[in-house]
């Protein structure tokens, strides 16, 4: 199989389950529509196929959602930051744990962070930027702990031999 054959399936049934997942299982706390299941995905796509193609997940799956009105273009900082710093997190420790971290800290504080102006600018919404934080980071934590137990309950037997084959080590 070519090296990108994997990657780009693998990304492609993550945006597919990141737009049905973020659409079912999504509700909205003050301004933010907030969807755990992008945050799951993200710290499985960051561990999984590393910060690169975790922001390519994240950065689909945020499009599609906003081209079919399910999604915000919140989502956008939101995800990305957080698929980037999971992986890269990850590729950086070999920890699960710092993943975790990177998913819950790139999605929760700093994508609410950088949400603030893009709603300011994009959506005319006011307020303070503290609005956005417990609703990115509630969301960010749910998906993130979710992810980080469905990728812990299947480390040993499947993921981690996977990573090894893949790695080529």
């Amino acid at each position: 199989m070519s090296k990108k054959v994997y990657p780009m399936t693998l990304t492609a049934m993550l945006v597919a389950l990141g737009v049905i997942g973020g659409s079912l299982f999504s509700f909205s706390i003050g301004v933010a529509k907030v969807a755990p299941m992008q945050h799951l995905i993200n710290l499985v796509s960051g561990v999984l196929l590393g910060p690169w193609w975790a922001v390519a997940q994240a950065f689909l799956t945020s499009l599609i959602r906003n081209l079919m009105g399910t999604g915000t273009v919140l989502a956008f900082p939101g995800s990305m930051i957080g698929a980037f710093l999971s992986g890269w997190l990850f590729r950086l420790t070999g920890k699960l744990v710092a993943g975790l971290f990177g998913e819950m800290v790139g999605s929760g504080i700093l994508g609410a962070l950088v949400a603030y102006p893009v709603a300011a600018w994009l959506m005319g919404t006011t307020g303070a930027v503290w609005l956005f934080l417990p609703s990115f980071f509630m969301s960010a934590m749910v998906g993130a702990l979710v992810g980080y137990v469905l990728l812990k309950s299947m480390w040993s037997t499947v993921i981690a031999p996977q990573l090894t084959k893949l790695r080529g080590k």
